[in-house]
């Protein structure tokens, strides 16, 4: 919950018809900065595979350490194909499971929705993917907030 304004005694009631399952979010977390994209429905193989390959461009030359949770989608026989044709330039290592806290991009997450967009009271669903890519992007030229989110994990570098 996230603090408002109201008449005393009279507290606000935020009304709206949007629902987080109705879009699906998927970011990638460098120690300098975070790539990020946003889908309708729920994140499949082949929207993974084309974020990975975005990665990959915007990564040129370096190899990726992709730190994942146990989603079925990131086991899946298209994802496992793709990371094959890499030759060695994309490594995986699973998180435990249950361990949102020790993977740096729930932070992300954990920031837009409540300190962003908290309050954000959406007429549609266009409205709410508008307003969480531009504080996305807001974000992303924070290297202080990115750097937040790494320390938050308390992982060992």
């Amino acid at each position: 919950m996230v603090r408002t304004w109201g008449l005393r005694g009279r507290p606000p009631v935020l009304q709206y018809s949007f629902n987080w399952k109705q879009l699906s979010a998927i970011a990638g977390l460098t120690f300098w900065r975070f790539y990020f994209r946003f889908f309708p429905g729920t994140v499949r193989s082949v929207q993974l595979v084309e974020f990975l390959q975005a990665l990959r461009a915007h990564l040129r030359g370096k190899k990726l350490l992709i730190v994942w949770d146990g989603l079925g989608t990131h086991k899946s026989r298209l994802v496992r194909q793709w990371l094959e044709s890499q030759n060695g330039e994309a490594q995986i290592e699973f998180l435990p499971p249950y361990a949102p806290e020790l993977n740096p991009v729930e932070q992300i997450w954990n920031y837009l929705k409540n300190r962003e967009i908290a309050n954000l009271c959406a007429k549609n669903l266009g409205e709410v993917s508008d307003l969480a890519r531009r504080q996305l992007k807001s974000m992303q030229r924070r290297p202080s907030l990115i750097r937040s989110f790494w320390q938050q994990t308390e992982l060992a570098f």
